[in-house]
C-alpha cells in the first residue's frame, strides 16, 4: 500500500480590508474590526453604545473616501497578500515534495477570512498547520486575534493537526536587511533626505503599560535599521501613527513630529513604516498623502513615502525562509 504524503497547510495572514471602498462594506468591516475586544478594550456594554451610536453612523463615510483614493482593482492589502502567497508557493512547493503542501491567504477581518481558511483545513484533514501572521512586531491588537481564531477553531476539532504559530520577526537579520535595502534602493533613485522617519502603527499607551511588547519591538526594529544604514541620531526618528479616540497612545506621534521638524526648518523627509508587510490604507493614504500635506503646510519642502516591502524579492525570500525552517523540522516528525 502506498502511503499518502503528509498534508501541511500554511496560512499566511494579514489584518484585513473591506470588500469594496463603499460605505456599506466599510461599515461592515469596521463593525467586525472594532468589535474585537483585543482591539478595543473598553468594557463591552459601554463600547457597543459608542460604536453603534457614534462611530458606525459617521466614520464609514470618511474611511470609504480614504479607501477610494488608494483602491485599484482591489484593496492594496488584499492584492499584495495574494501576490505574496503565490510567490511563496513558487518558492516552497518545489522544495518540499515530501509534503502535500498548501499555502493559503487569510485575513483576521474581512475576506478571505481566517475562519474560512481554518474550515478548509478541517475538510482537507491537514496533518499540520503553520500560521504565519505578517506582523513583524507582535501585538495583542494584531497578532493575538489570529491566535484567538485558531483557539476557537481548535475547540471544535476532534482530529487535531499539529500546530505551529510564528509569533513575529521584528529583529531578524534578514528582515532588518530587507528594510534597510528598500531605503537604499529608494535613495539610489531619489536621493537622501535630511531626515528618515520610521512610523509605526500605534497602540493605546495603556495597552503597552499592561504588557503589550509591541512598542518596544518597534523601537528595536527602528534602532537596528538605523544602525544598518549607518545613520547618526540626528538623521532619523521613530514615531507612531493612526490614533483613534481620545485616550493617550504610544508616543511620539507621527503628525506631531513631522510638524515639529518642519517648524524647526527641516526641508526634506522620507518616511517608511516597518510595521507593515504590505501597503494599505494606513501607508498609502495616511502616511503618503495626509502626512505629506501636513509637512508641506508647516513649511517643509520635500516629503516622500518609501513603500512597504510588499512583494520585493528579498521580502519573499525572508517569508519563505521562515516557513521553510518549520517545514524542515516537520520532515522528521511527519515522516511516514
Amino acid at each position: 500500500m502506498t502511503l499518502s504524503k503528509p498534508k501541511v497547510t500554511v496560512i499566511v495572514a494579514n489584518l484585513g480590508t473591506p470588500d469594496t471602498p463603499t460605505v456599506p462594506d466599510v461599515r461592515q468591516f469596521l463593525k467586525q474590526f472594532l468589535s474585537d475586544q483585543r482591539v478595543i478594550e473598553i468594557p463591552s456594554f459601554i463600547w457597543k453604545i459608542i460604536l453603534h451610536c457614534f462611530v458606525l453612523p459617521f466614520r464609514p463615510k470618511r474611511v470609504a473616501g480614504a479607501y477610494a483614493q488608494v483602491w485599484s482593482k482591489d484593496s492594496p492589502m488584499r492584492e499584495i497578500l495574494f501576490q505574496q502567497v503565490e510567490l511563496i508557493k513558487t518558492k516552497l512547493q518545489p522544495r518540499n515534495t515530501d509534503f502535500d503542501l498548501e499555502i493559503v491567504p487569510a485575513m483576521t477581518y474581512g475576506n478571505p477570512g481566517i475562519s474560512g481558511a481554518l474550515e478548509q483545513i478541517s475538510e482537507r484533514q491537514s496533518d499540520h498547520v503553520i500560521l504565519f501572521p505578517l506582523f513583524p512586531q507582535y501585538s495583542a491588537t494584531s497578532t493575538a486575534p489570529l491566535y484567538d481564531a485558531v483557539s476557537k477553531w481548535v475547540l471544535k476539532q476532534r482530529n487535531l493537526p499539529g500546530l505551529t504559530l510564528i509569533r513575529d520577526y521584528y529583529q531578524h537579520p534578514k528582515f532588518i536587511e530587507s528594510i534597510a535595502q528598500s531605503v537604499r534602493d529608494y535613495q539610489a533613485e531619489h536621493g537622501q533626505a535630511e531626515k528618515l522617519l520610521m512610523s509605526f502603527h500605534g497602540i493605546p499607551q495603556p495597552y503597552a503599560d499592561k504588557g503589550d511588547p509591541y512598542a518596544d519591538r518597534c523601537r528595536m526594529t527602528a534602532q537596528k535599521v538605523a544602525e544598518h544604514l549607518g545613520l547618526k541620531d540626528d538623521q532619523w526618528g521613530i514615531s507612531f501613527q493612526s490614533r483613534f479616540g481620545k485616550q493617550e497612545w504610544v508616543k511620539p506621534y507621527t503628525d506631531v513630529i513631522l510638524s515639529e521638524w518642519a517648524k524647526k526648518g527641516v526641508q526634506s523627509v522620507q518616511v517608511l513604516s516597518p510595521a507593515f508587510s504590505a501597503d494599505c490604507l494606513e501607508t498609502l493614504e495616511e502616511l503618503a498623502m495626509q502626512n505629506a500635506e501636513l509637512f508641506l503646510s508647516e513649511g517643509g519642502a520635500q516629503y516622500a513615502y518609501i513603500p512597504a516591502l510588499n512583494s520585493r524579492d528579498d521580502h519573499i525570500d525572508l517569508l519563505s525562509d521562515f516557513v521553510q525552517a518549520h517545514l524542515d523540522a516537520l520532515k522528521q516528525t511527519l515522516k511516514h
